[in-house]
């Protein structure tokens, strides 16, 4: 009997899907994948141990899969191979007031709970671009970050506990539902960000925080990305953790006007939105002195927001870059993370990179934390263009490493950084993630081949 027929005749109706249509890849579109066999939509973690018990008796390979928006083919599929997708299992089980936490299965989309958190005068920080799409758990296989998290932190610091199937097919839980812990390896922080190659998460406790103060936003504009990164380095450098502080180019906010026909202006090369939400007189000396380190860096304009609704808009056209750049050709997404104080030079770098491979780059940031989203977008069909595409990823990647930055900041490494990873990792670090791997995926079925080179258990 094959692993197909097995599942169909031990899952209620309607789980198994035969058709793998849309399931293929998220959207990392330059990132390969492969033809997977069949698509399973449990509805019950122990319907996810099914599946891979039956997986470890075939040797199936498995690509947990969550609402396919990964930026790196980390949920992309592979030949022969299962891909279980967490769909269909979104209930918010609980929202606990007095321990200010969450549990949530792994389906829920982010700003579900988020909203849910705000009914009950919590929140939960992480808030990725894809906040309106992603869910839960595909943000914890990716540890995934956002505009907040330059103040709050990244999903790994949110997330209490886990039930997780290992590659065993086991159920279990890791980490706890209190304030404090620290009994045993913390197996929790190690399955959060690791692309669902160590186990596949069916339910996630998240802590929570009270309800958010009122932000006031600094908005600037800037001649030259190299001029927007030293208004970044200096913002650092005078001790300010502001609640956001993010970077959009020209390019960017010219797709999206023309997108959305938003009224945005496209005066500046580069435009740095800040934000605090210190409160009251703190709060107005903390936007004081970020909009003195916007003019002290060469803004061409810059000022204190009075428009709440106008500030928004440059804050959704943050979150619209990626979807209104698609529309100009097919799109290499970077995330490279450099120390703060080196964001004007990787800046500069990135503009080298692009005229000598003649590749266009638009750029969006995380400015604040380092973590810089370069697009470079080149016309669907031209093979020389994403020749040259390909090439100035690489030597992005190469200039982040050589200023003491990562390959990855948020989107994860899944297919597209694994060369990346090699070059910045250590042989001997190298070695202990493959023994990691090993330990807990001893089959080899959990997401073959992301993150580190694995081979299928069919090779």
């Amino acid at each position: 009997m094959s692993v197909v027929e097995e599942l169909r005749r031990t899952l209620p109706a309607g789980r198994l899907l035969e058709d793998p249509a849309g399931y293929l890849h998220d959207e990392a579109v330059w990132a390969p994948h492969g033809k997977p066999i069949a698509v399973v939509r449990p509805h019950t973690a122990e319907e996810v141990q099914q599946v891979v018990r039956a997986c470890v008796r075939h040797q199936v390979p498995v690509v947990p899969r969550g609402a396919g928006t990964g930026l790196s083919g980390g949920a992309n599929a592979v030949d022969g191979g299962i891909v279980l997708s967490t769909e269909k299992m979104t209930a918010i089980r609980e929202i606990d007031v007095a321990e200010r936490l969450a549990v949530v299965e792994p389906g829920v989309v982010n700003d579900h709970l988020r909203a849910a958190c705000a009914e009950r005068g919590l929140w939960y920080p992480p808030d990725p671009a894809s906040a309106p799409w992603s869910t839960i758990g595909g943000n914890v296989a990716t540890n995934a970050g956002g505009l907040c998290c330059v103040k709050y932190g990244v999903t790994r610091d949110y997330v209490l506990g886990l039930q997780v199937v290992t590659g065993t097919g086991e159920l279990v839980r890791l980490g706890r539902r209190t304030a404090k812990g620290v009994a045993g390896y913390d197996l929790t922080g190690l399955v959060v960000g690791s692309e669902g190659t160590l186990g596949v998460v069916t339910e996630v406790t998240v802590r929570l925080r009270p309800a958010r103060r009122p932000e006031r936003t600094v908005a600037g504009f800037f001649a030259s990305l190299a001029d927007a990164g030293r208004a970044v380095a200096a913002v650092s450098a005078a001790g300010l953790v502001p609640s956001a502080l993010e970077l959009i180019d020209r390019h960017t906010l010219a797709a999206v006007d023309a997108w959305k026909n938003m009224g945005l202006s496209a005066e500046a090369d580069a435009v740095l939105l800040g934000r605090t939400d210190a409160p009251g007189a703190a709060g107005e000396a903390e936007a004081e002195t970020m909009l003195a380190c916007f003019t002290g860096a060469g803004a061409t304009w810059a000022a204190v927001s009075s428009d709440v609704d106008e500030a928004e808009a440059l804050f959704t056209a943050r979150r619209l870059a990626y979807p209104a750049l698609e529309r100009l050709g097919r799109v290499l997404t970077e995330d490279v993370c450099v120390p703060r104080a080196a964001v004007p030079i990787m800046l500069e770098k990135i503009e080298h990179i692009g005229r000598r491979h003649d590749v266009h780059i638009a750029n969006v940031a995380h400015a604040g934390d380092g973590n810089l989203h370069p697009l470079l977008i080149v016309r669907v069909g031209d093979a020389d263009a994403e020749a040259r595409a390909e090439d100035a990823f690489e030597a992005i990647l190469d200039e982040a490493i050589a200023l003491g930055g990562t390959v990855t900041g948020e989107h994860g490494v899944g297919l597209l950084k694994r060369d990346g990873l090699r070059r910045e990792l250590a042989a001997p670090v190298l070695a202990l993630h493959h023994a990691v791997k090993q330990a807990l995926d001893p089959h080899g079925i959990l997401n073959p081949g992301k993150v580190i080179e694995t081979c299928a258990p069919q090779c």
